[in-house]
């Protein structure tokens, strides 16, 4: 029996449910190990009780459906069967009265029809996959350290490419080429960000040229296995002034202190609440005097942002099987913006670095 399917059907009891509707793509690849449905449609959804568990999918996934889904009761979703009366007939057969399904997923056109089929009360919006994914299994690990080690790779490759008069949009399109050439996928598109521009934490590329003596931000994930990696580095092009080489180390040095911090907790066993650790980073830079960041660190896996949060509010609190990113970052409207991110683990209490490449102060002479 897949271990997943056991733990989810653990906290259906655990919830008093009947049963779980999974619509999220990322979640179906979660329980199946299959990632092969497209996100442009509605191409499955699977339905798990306490006993069974069916997948609802079109004729035209018949094929895969009985290849990768086994163990699971196959449902025809077409014309004469739409998705709404199939989901009722399971629902009648196996006299489901409470039915959990991922609000933050479905959309307000299918919970309608279903709710027009089934009585609403039957329907009860719930986030299950998530209390499961927050905490991953060595495996899991492994595959984003492989998702990280090409990440790294990716780094040493593009900032080697820069030179005056090339374009964020040349360089993005260039981390992609690379990626997809070493046999992955990106986990979100590449940010590409020439000095004013990285102001902006989620810039988009454009055709802005690289000019001498101004900062170079990337941020990039690899999607390997299903599951991603990210990171930002920042380099110079050009030669650095005193100012901007400290406004670079004041950064290094913050994403240091998160690290440190949450090192030293892990080792005296100290319950971490997750927002603690981005606002050492921000207590830091702001002891300096520094702009601090405005954004979060956040956990990684099948996604590249899931649990666990880090942001001021979360309730989140860190443990074993936690993989996560550290970001600080300064930014300074149209001038410039410097983050360093790196991606960490956490298996027998201690912290593990995945992403290696390396975050020291680059300065890369400007070429033509």
């Amino acid at each position: 029996m897949n271990p997943r399917l056991q733990k989810l059907r653990k906290l259906i009891s655990e919830e008093k449910l009947d049963g779980v509707l999974i619509s999220s793509l990322t979640n179906i690849t979660y329980v199946s190990d299959f990632s092969g449905f497209t996100t442009e449609d509605r191409d499955a959804y699977l339905l798990i009780t306490k006993k069974k568990q069916y997948i609802f999918t079109h004729p035209i996934y018949k094929e895969v459906a009985e290849k990768d889904f086994k163990d699971f009761i196959l449902v025809e979703m077409k014309r004469s069967n739409p998705f709404s009366q199939a989901v009722k007939h399971i629902v009648e057969k196996e006299n489901i009265n409470k039915l959990g399904f991922e609000a933050f997923d479905l959309t307000v056109n299918d919970f309608e029809k279903l709710t027009k089929e089934t009585n609403k009360k039957t329907f009860v919006p719930v986030d299950l996959l998530s209390k499961l994914r927050i905490i991953k299994d060595s495996k899991e690990i492994q595959k984003i350290k492989a998702a990280c080690e090409l990440g790294d790779k990716t780094f040493t490759f593009i900032y080697k490419k820069l030179k005056t008069g090339i374009t964020e949009k040349e360089l993005a399109v260039e981390i992609e080429y690379f990626i997809k050439r070493n046999g992955a996928d990106i986990s979100f598109d590449p940010i590409v960000a020439f000095g004013p521009n990285a102001s902006q934490p989620h810039h988009i590329p454009d055709h802005t040229k690289l000019k001498k003596n101004n900062f170079v931000l990337f941020d990039f994930g690899t999607k390997l296995n299903n599951y991603c990696s990210d990171m930002t580095r920042t380099v110079f092009f050009g030669k650095a002034t005193k100012e901007q080489s400290e406004l670079y180390h004041a950064v290094l040095h913050a994403q240091q202190a998160s690290v440190d911090y949450l090192k030293i907790e892990l080792k005296n066993k100290r319950i971490v609440q997750a927002s603690t650790i981005d606002q050492v980073g921000r207590d830091y830079l702001t002891s300096l005097g520094v702009s601090p960041f405005n954004h979060s660190s956040h956990g990684i896996g099948l996604n590249v942002h899931e649990s666990p949060r880090l942001y001021p509010s979360s309730n989140d609190t860190m443990t074993n099987g936690m993989v996560f990113s550290i970001e600080p970052g300064t930014y300074e409207p149209g001038k410039y913006g410097i983050r360093i991110e790196d991606i960490f683990a956490i298996e027998n209490e201690k912290l593990l670095q995945l992403t290696k490449a390396p975050s020291n102060f680059i300065e890369i002479k400007s070429t033509s």
